[in-house]
């Protein structure tokens, strides 16, 4: 995400390198190729304005340290005041109440729907909720049925009253059902609106005063640009919510909403969407995100991702069989099949500090691990567990099994072979696994 506008600011703060100290002579052109670059991403204009003039004071006139170069140290102005821009700190989901109400409003087509159920497996797997969603959106056809469809994936129960066209009492008898069943958060889905449809912004406001929610979220397509950042302040002023989700921020190339929609709403976002998978939810970190769009890397998400998948027992399990080379498929699979859980191969790399920029045209083809996993799964169980009996009449009959060439198959049985290899040998001599063990 926001690649453009990584590679612009890269490329003003370039024009710095090699200079003795900054003045106001050889800050202005940055400065101005900077504020291009933030209107190129959809930032409003007065917001860039204010964001480089605070960005121009801070510069001109530093006294450049040995060890720091003027290119150097405006990374660090830029980075300070993209964080204030976006909200200094990282803003928590309130989870008061018994239940906690989450209400959830915004355009039709924003993603509140999937969103409702991303944030009910969030709290479910991540916070030890017992969460129940409520399905609102009486007035959008098949919005009740897409709800309860991923409800049953995520194992969350949907509370559903198809015969009832009033979505107050829907949510009031929902509530009911929460304290009843001890459902300690009640996520509540609605219908799309207009902030210009005074109907439908008065019966948004309704269900807050009748659920008196700990959390009203206003939920965004990120795609939109400046545009949400509009919607955003017309939502507020009619409805005063208390946080923003974005949507979509995978698909987002400029990074408008993400940059502007806090300074200009003045109300924080709160978590971001980036994908169709129900863990693909992030908490919205400001530094992290400034990091991430400076090229920076954001290695400290990675880790987490990564924290999320492994853990200690089996990272030992694991270790012992290495150290006896007992290492297989099965357990190759289930590392590939965790590694897959983290997210897009891409994205994942690009959190590596100095590797962002490299991976940018990068073509990486995810649907190997598809066929992958087709080969091993074309084994027989003995197969799996003992890699050494994989002869050439075994391997053509994997291969077509897989729907693979006998040149793949053996591509990757001599791969699997090296990496099992170069891991008993890192195993040996004490190495620890690459991925962190702890959770």
């Amino acid at each position: 995400m926001f690649e453009s506008l990584t590679e612009r600011l890269e490329r003003a703060i370039k024009t710095l390198r090699g200079q003795g100290r900054i003045t106001e002579i050889n800050v202005a052109s940055t400065v101005k190729e900077i504020r291009r670059a933030l209107i190129d991403a959809d930032v409003n204009y007065k917001t860039a304005k204010e964001f480089t003039d605070r960005v121009k004071e801070k510069a001109i006139g530093q006294k450049v340290l040995t060890a720091v170069s003027p290119g150097q140290l405006m990374v660090k102005i830029v980075f300070d005041e993209l964080v204030n821009l976006m909200g200094s700190q990282q803003a928590e989901l309130s989870l008061k109440g018994n239940p906690a109400v989450i209400l959830l409003a915004g355009l039709q087509g924003s993603g509140k729907t999937t969103f409702a159920a991303k944030l009910a497996h969030y709290l479910k797997t991540k916070k030890n909720r017992t969460p129940l969603l409520a399905a609102c959106d009486v007035y959008r056809p098949a919005a009740i049925q897409q709800l309860t469809i991923l409800g049953e994936q995520i194992g969350v129960p949907v509370f559903a009253d198809t015969s009832q066209p009033d979505p107050v009492r829907i949510a009031r008898e929902a509530l009911q059902q929460a304290r009843m069943k001890q459902f300690d958060t009640l996520i509540v889905d609605t219908a799309g609106r207009l902030a210009v449809d005074q109907q439908m912004m008065q019966e948004i406001r309704t269900l807050k005063d009748t659920l008196q929610p700990a959390e009203t979220l206003f939920v965004v397509d990120a795609m939109t640009g400046q545009d949400a950042v509009n919607t955003a302040r017309a939502f507020r002023e009619a409805l005063d919510y208390d946080g923003v989700i974005l949507t979509k921020l995978d698909g987002d190339m400029r990074g408008g909403a993400a940059l502007s929609i806090k300074y200009e709403t003045g109300k924080p976002i709160k978590l971001v969407s980036v994908g169709e998978k129900p863990e693909q939810l992030d908490v919205f970190y400001p530094d992290r995100m400034a990091q991430r769009i400076l090229g920076m890397g954001d290695i400290v998400t990675l880790v987490e991702k990564a924290q999320e998948q492994f853990d200690q027992q089996e990272a030992r399990r694991l270790q012992e069989k290495l150290r006896k080379n007992k290492f297989d498929f099965n357990d190759f699979l289930g590392q590939l099949r965790q590694v897959k859980k983290m997210g897009n191969m891409k994205d994942l790399l690009a959190m590596i500090p100095g590797v962002g920029k490299a991976v940018k045209d990068l073509d990486i083809d995810e649907s190997r691990f598809k066929r992958i996993e087709a080969i091993i799964l074309s084994m027989t169980p003995q197969e799996r567990e003992q890699p050494e009996l994989l002869n050439g009449s075994r391997r053509k009959r994997i291969a077509a099994g897989s729907g693979t060439s006998l040149q793949e198959v053996n591509q990757f049985i001599r791969q699997f072979d090296e990496m099992r290899k170069m891991m008993k040998k890192i195993s040996a001599g004490g190495g620890r696994p690459a991925m962190p063990l702890r959770r």
